[in-house]
């Protein structure tokens, strides 16, 4: 009995590390360093979790319209240290994305730095690293 119960929760617990080892990617494999992009836009929503925070700008395209952009950005605990809080940016709020264009063509941002609406410019992590082609 004891056995069937440490092999249920050792097979538990494998699995759920492979789980988020499959959730993560890598930088290269979803963006392209070669695709720059800047977009300003008002956020319609944030999504604050790990193993990356998201979050939505509406982005003014040039027929007249208005897309909505997905933005990743780093980690929770990365973002925090880099001077982010949960209520730096509120839906609402005009912000200016600098970063790197998903690989298939969808309408998704990997965020380098982000001015937000009170005038803070901030760097959000490790995607410099591959801008400079390191």
């Amino acid at each position: 009995m004891q056995r069937g119960i440490a092999a249920l929760l050792l097979t538990i617990a494998v699995l759920a590390s492979g789980m988020s080892i499959a959730a993560h990617h890598s930088f290269a494999a979803q963006y392209d360093r070669e695709k720059p992009i800047t977009l300003k836009g008002t956020v319609t929503r944030l999504e604050w979790a790990n193993p990356h925070i998201y979050f939505y700008i509406d982005v003014a395209d040039a027929g007249g319209g208005t897309a909505n952009w997905a933005i990743e950005g780093g980690a929770p605990s990365t973002l925090y240290r880099a001077g982010w809080r949960k209520d730096s940016a509120k839906v609402g709020d005009l912000v200016t994305v600098n970063g790197f264009l998903a690989r298939d063509g969808s309408k998704l941002v990997n965020m380098q730095t982000a001015l937000l609406a009170d005038g803070r410019n901030l760097f959000v992590g490790q995607q410099t690293y591959y801008q400079k082609g390191r």
